[in-house]
């Protein structure tokens, strides 16, 4: 097994957070919104849709070395269930559950002359003898078998859980929120099911370029924008809570030291910021070869450095806010009342200050993802993202400018990004938005 520093901080991540999970249901003030969110159907089925996305990131954060390949590539186990996808590559561009190529080319015909005609692809359709005549109903049989049999694992699952015979538990699989994470679980199952028993005769989403499955790369994606908004956020948190909660609690030299550093942090724009950085790690990594003789290694250094970036330029808001809380805590009895006592400082920005700014953290953290997400593809589109060797939507996007401009058009890798990008970031909105609402102290009901 092969252990990469994004694959490590994303284990420590999953365990921070399994960790605060289980601290914030002991807690007292936290039950009530965290009951709030669990009876909110949106949010329910938002979050059931996040933690899919999740599977398949972790699922593409565990390496090791591929025994098969002569070179011993490193492969993840994501690569493993896509292995169909990821061997099966074309020449060149493929449309979605197509059998013949995209573009025409010279081809050798049976009596020996040549022509010029669209190719039969090399594994899209390959089992198809006649494809004029065949395609419809093998795309349609393939499509209701796949369906069928996810949907069919799905009822099983209700059926176990509903025959629990614990009241309690039936009663919890009958609550409306209950009800839609069921249901949303039920299509993705059954939608992915379905994909991934296409994909073993089809290209499902195309191929691009130089032949690559494209629902292959938008699965392969998904764990380079899940890296960059949670990542990002292991960075910026820290600084963003003891800045903030310093800065409002002594005040003084302190609170304008601070001030200075995040308005000046603030004055740089941060586009340059980041190209001047990621111009850095490349001339490091020039510089010392023997240190990144491995593409995923080189390529797995730069998101690195690129979560690191963006979080020490996106900590400043959580900040400004943190400090404006803490100027109001520091004045509320209980506060006051433990420095008459002589409590220490810095148990009492441990025991009371951080407790009561922690819901705005929260908010914070879930509002900032989806525009993280959004920020690797905007920063990938202009070349100062992760490293062009590495699956993501912003490369996807990218690397689609020119297909735009092809006759006729190739739309699917733009496509594909945009649905499972903007996926993501509705469900990471949905769930935001009901984390703001059960958390604002101004909403009690």
């Amino acid at each position: 097994m092969i252990v990469l520093w994004t694959d490590a901080l994303i284990y420590f991540l999953v365990l921070a957070a399994a960790g605060l999970a289980v601290y914030m249901s002991r807690q007292a003030q936290m039950r009530r919104p965290l009951r709030k969110i669990t009876s909110n159907p949106v949010a329910m089925a938002s979050l059931a849709m996040l933690l899919c996305f999740a599977l398949i990131g972790l699922a593409d954060s565990v390496h090791f070395k591929d025994g098969d390949s002569r070179g011993n590539e490193v492969i993840s186990l994501l690569d493993v269930a896509c292995t169909t996808m990821r061997k099966h590559g074309e020449k060149t561009y493929s449309a979605p559950f197509a059998v013949y190529g995209y573009a025409k080319e010279t081809l050798t015909l049976g009596d020996g002359s040549t022509g010029w005609d669209y190719p039969r692809l090399q594994y899209g359709g390959a089992h198809l003898t006649d494809p004029e005549t065949e395609w419809a109903g093998d795309v349609f049989d393939k499509t209701f078998g796949g369906f069928s049999r996810g949907a069919g694992l799905m009822l099983m699952v209700l059926v176990l859980a509903w025959g629990d015979q614990h009241e309690r538990r039936r009663a919890l699989w009958r609550s409306t929120s209950s009800k839609a994470v069921w249901a949303t679980l039920f299509l993705v199952v059954s939608g992915c099911y379905t994909l991934f028993s296409l994909s073993a005769y089809y290209h499902v989403l195309g191929t691009d370029k130089v032949g690559e499955d494209v629902f292959y790369q938008t699965l392969k994606s998904i764990r380079t924008g899940l890296v960059i908004g949670s990542l990002t956020t292991l960075v910026m948190l820290p600084l963003a809570i003891v800045f903030g909660i310093m800065a409002g609690y002594f005040k003084g030299w302190v609170d304008d030291v601070i001030q200075f550093i995040y308005t000046t942090l603030n004055s740089i724009p941060s586009v340059l910021l980041i190209a001047a950085s990621i111009l850095m790690v490349q001339v490091y990594m020039a510089n010392h070869p023997e240190n990144f003789n491995n593409l995923l290694v080189r390529a797995d250094m730069r998101l690195l450095f690129l979560c690191l970036i963006l979080g020490v330029t996106s900590w400043t808001g959580l900040c400004r806010l943190l400090r404006a809380e803490t100027l109001k805590l520091r004045e509320m009895e209980y506060v006051l009342a433990a420095q008459a006592l002589g409590v220490k400082p810095a148990m009492i920005l441990f025991r009371h200050i951080l407790p009561n700014v922690m819901h705005i953290v929260l908010i914070s953290v879930v509002l900032d993802f989806s525009s993280l997400v959004l920020a690797e593809a905007v920063l990938s589109y202009i070349n100062i993202g992760v490293d062009p060797t590495t699956h993501s939507w912003g490369n996807m996007i990218n690397s689609a400018r020119l297909e735009m401009a092809r006759e006729p058009i190739v739309w699917w890798s733009l496509a594909a990004a945009f649905v499972f990008m903007f996926a993501l970031v509705l469900a990471a909105n949905l769930f935001a938005d009901s984390v703001r609402d059960a958390f604002d102290p101004r909403r009690t009901q």
